[in-house]
């Protein structure tokens, strides 16, 4: 019961940051391009031009509930990969330590919900390298400390969505965006934990209810 808690927790939680995700952007009254624009931006809680890193007008009317929904997601996401340990991992350190960059990267969304980055700048940005540094290494990690029954492609695509997130998230700050834009580069580095989230939770659910009863 224990793991299938896990489960649900990362699949809400995943589920409902891109629902609300599309709510926020949607309210905008100048266009949210995926590209153009940062996360953050759906959370700043006041109107204005912003000049950096790229020149935009970030207005986002639904700040309140985005700025919600990242703190959602951290503690979701910090409740899965505590409560998962029984049926989704190994014993050993790799295990402890992916699942200890997984409850980081949670700490780091309530950090960037509670945090907006025109309210407290520097904690949002500690909340950022929460989430694209600490939170992706330990992605990269996990796929050493899956549970052996796991797929070894499901163990080795783990590893490589890690490492393309790391790298990812060095072209972002690089400002390297490969014609992905600055938005764009973000999502890379920040979106592929979050779909293995989800994608290891169904999976979870659905194929191997033995394991989460």
């Amino acid at each position: 019961m224990r793991v299938r808690i896990g489960y649900w927790a990362w699949i809400v939680g995943v589920v409902q940051f891109f629902v609300v995700h599309w709510v926020a952007e949607s309210a905008w009254s100048r266009p949210y391009g995926w590209a153009r624009n940062n996360i953050s931006d759906l959370g700043n809680a006041h109107c204005a031009f912003q000049p950096e890193p790229e020149p935009r007008y970030v207005c986002s009317p639904e700040h309140g509930l985005m700025n919600g929904s990242f703190v959602a997601l951290g503690v979701l996401v910090v409740v899965g990969a505590v409560l998962t340990g029984g049926g989704l991992w190994r014993r050993g350190p790799a295990a402890a330590v992916g699942r200890l960059g997984l409850a980081a990267a949670g700490a780091g969304f309530v950090l960037a919900g509670l945090a907006p980055a025109d309210v407290n700048e520097n904690r949002h940005v500690l909340g950022a390298l929460l989430v694209m540094a600490v939170g992706n290494i330990g992605l990269a990690l996990a796929g050493f400390g899956l549970a052996e029954r796991t797929p070894p492609a499901l163990r080795r695509g783990t590893t490589l969505l890690g490492c393309a997130a790391i790298v990812a998230f060095g072209l972002f700050l690089s400002h390297r965006h490969l014609g992905l834009g600055m938005g764009g580069m973000e999502r890379l580095a920040v979106f592929p934990l979050l779909i293995w989230a989800l994608a290891v939770a169904v999976r979870g659910i659905t194929r191997h209810p033995q394991a989460v009863q």
